[in-house]
């Protein structure tokens, strides 16, 4: 493990002293950080690893690696298997996402980013907005696939981000979701929040941020119903979170109330969900633009068993 080798000899002070409270005052470390790295066998007492209650005696040689913290919010250049790039040019880069990556670093997430992607495959993108945000205009779930646009240059960050804010962008996403939606064609107008007992989830609920999901049917089958979606907000969850409150989630979203049973059927371990379309004013030419992304594997065989189920 890389880290920083301190060695240093016990002054006559400190003799008798164990070993973690010696490591403690020589270092300026906390007892409790001081047993950790004694523990994961970063410390040596003349040549010999110690234990945290051992003593230590004046003029022994005291050897400690202090291992370098890694940041997890630090963008890794690294190339992703299987993303796509559908369009580059000075202003923008279009990806088509695959599922179980990330959009950006943050804490808790180890696997890999659209952001490190780029940064391996030599893409300079846009500065602005925070360190492992930069060129970060929009975002789509671990678990979502599909297509997104990530920006080049100063100028196109500066127009897309407020065309997303004023709702000018057209997000279309299909998904494949339990049962048959009541009606056929409607829109759900519903605030969503974080969720009141689980942190990591969201729902619909009075206090929330406004949130509004366009829907229509294209194809209605025996135990499921493929629609395209047009969302008008963008929160996060937003589509599931909708879905899973008219009582149809999308098939395998189990995080949501799907039905493991049919999602086992089906064959997903996923929410069926993808990012199909998205159309914009180029931020360059000012031409409307529209990008596209066919279904991902899993996703396209599911929905034949769902087609074939009868």
């Amino acid at each position: 493990m890389s880290g920083d080798l301190r060695v240093v000899l016990v002054p006559d002070g400190l003799a008798g002293e164990r070993v973690d409270a010696a490591m403690a005052r020589m270092f300026g470390l906390s007892r409790t950080r001081a047993a950790e790295l004694i523990a994961d066998g970063q410390v040596a007492l003349d040549g010999a690893t110690v234990a945290k209650s051992d003593r230590v005696g004046a003029g022994a040689m005291l050897e400690v690696t202090i291992p370098s913290v890694v940041d997890p919010l630090e963008v890794v250049p690294e190339i992703v298997e299987g993303i796509g790039i559908i369009h580059d040019d000075d202003d923008i880069v279009v990806i088509d996402k695959p599922v179980g990556v990330a959009v950006h670093p943050s804490p808790g997430w180890k696997g890999p980013t659209v952001v490190g992607h780029l940064a391996g495959a030599g893409f300079r993108i846009a500065t602005s907005g925070a360190s492992e945000r930069q060129g970060i205009v929009q975002r789509l779930d671990v678990g979502t696939s599909g297509v997104m646009v990530i920006c080049k240059s100063e100028t196109a960050y500066s127009r897309l981000k407020n065309a997303f804010r004023r709702r000018e962008i057209d997000k279309i996403y299909h998904a494949l979701v339990q049962g048959h939606p009541d009606p056929h064609t409607g829109t759900v107008d519903a605030p969503i929040a974080r969720h009141p007992r689980s942190d990591w989830k969201f729902a619909v609920r009075a206090d929330g941020r406004p949130s509004v999901t366009h829907y229509e049917t294209l194809e209605a089958h025996r135990f499921a119903s493929l629609l395209e979606i047009h969302l008008e907000t963008g929160r996060t969850h937003q589509i599931r979170v909708h879905m899973s409150a008219l009582k149809h989630p999308c098939v395998g979203d189990l995080t949501y109330g799907a039905d493991p049973t049919l999602a086992r059927r089906a064959g997903v371990e996923r929410q069926w969900l993808h990012a199909v379309r998205l159309g914009f004013e180029h931020p360059g030419s000012g031409e409307y633009v529209s990008y596209s992304s066919p279904y991902p594997d899993d996703l396209a065989q599911a929905l034949e068993v769902i087609r074939d189920a009868h």
